[in-house]
């Protein structure tokens, strides 16, 4: 073997063990446990730290004892995404990389909870701004696009803070990750519940929908004048049906923010669109109770019509004699 034959093999040799050293970096590199963009669902618990006032739970006894209105919204464990800000951050931090069944309890510090107070957030201002049924100290207020709470007012005055009521708390969250959620249609429907606080009727159907397609030209040249061709093809979509309730359909948040919220879901769920549909049950034969009930059932046709008028035995002569001898009079 000669000398530029042994360099050669030393070379490949070399090369070998670099690519053997990366491919085990990246084995050893490659991350363990819950990671972002994955489905979980998780219960959890938010007090402040000063004071103990509950800030948020999806334990219903824990809310009933707080004295939260429970009829408002159904508490239980939240379906979240990880790595989008579902939750606070830190305690996003701690949840990724653990397993399904962790528990733990995190301090999230003010600045990174609801920010720290601001002094010069609280304003004064004319109270013809406010309306008369909300000049009162502790009423929740709407100004020039800012929500915010009066905390005092006097005469035609009112101190407006516009700092969130938890502004300058430290929060203590303890939480505990339950499951990953797999199934498609239960992160459909976990993303609604986050979003409006309510859980719709939902299922996913592959649909054959006719979809009109550009055809490309065969010419060489581009003719700028002529007319795009389509023609028209079935194509597979699959399609999130959702049930439109009462609830869903008088929810302020899904009136106006319908669109992107079902383009979330679209990209987070990888569906190719959303229908929301109305379901209308049958009365079990009752019928409609419509104008020609409420006139005696007189719809059985010119026939019942005739009758009615020969049983009424109106003269009209003497209608018009009646109507005329009236006018004499005046």
């Amino acid at each position: 073997m000669t000398e530029d034959q042994e360099a050669e093999l030393e070379s490949e040799s070399a090369t070998d063990d670099v690519e053997e050293d990366v491919k085990q970096e990246d084995i050893e590199e490659e991350p363990s446990g819950l990671q972002s963009g994955e489905f979980v669902k998780i219960a959890y618990t938010a007090r402040t730290v000063e004071g103990d006032q509950l800030v948020d739970t999806t334990d219903p006894d824990v809310a009933e004892e707080e004295g939260v209105d429970t009829e408002e919204r159904e508490f239980g464990p939240r379906t979240i995404v990880l790595g989008e800000g579902h939750i606070f951050d830190d305690v996003e931090d701690a949840v990724i990389g653990g397993e399904v069944g962790d528990e733990g309890e995190v301090t999230v510090p003010a600045e990174d909870a609801f920010g720290e107070y601001d002094n010069d957030a609280v304003e004064t201002i004319s109270a013809d701004k406010i309306d008369e049924d909300d000049r009162y100290p502790g009423a929740h207020v709407q100004i020039d696009n800012r929500h915010g709470y009066i905390s005092t007012i006097v005469g035609g005055r009112a101190r407006v803070d516009f700092n969130h009521p938890l502004a300058g708390e430290d929060v203590e969250y303890n939480y505990e990750v339950l499951e990953v959620v797999d199934d498609r249609a239960q992160q459909a429907a976990g993303l609604f519940e986050m979003y409006l606080d309510v859980e719709p009727e939902l299922h996913i159907e592959t649909d054959e929908v006719e979809e009109e397609v550009l055809v490309e030209s065969d010419d060489d040249e581009d003719d700028e004048d002529a007319e795009p061709e389509y023609e028209t093809e079935v194509v597979e979509k699959e399609t999130l049906y959702v049930e439109s309730t009462p609830q869903l359909t008088m929810n302020q948040q899904w009136m106006f923010s319908k669109q992107q919220i079902a383009q979330d879901v679209i990209d987070k769920v990888g569906v190719d669109r959303v229908i929301v549909q109305e379901v209308i049950d049958g009365m079990g034969g009752m019928g409609m109770p419509g104008m020609m009930g409420g006139m005696g059932g007189m719809g059985g046709g010119e026939a019942d019509l005739e009758a009615a008028l020969e049983d009424a035995d109106v003269d009209a002569d003497e209608i018009v004699d009646e109507l005329e001898a009236e006018a004499d009079d005046e």
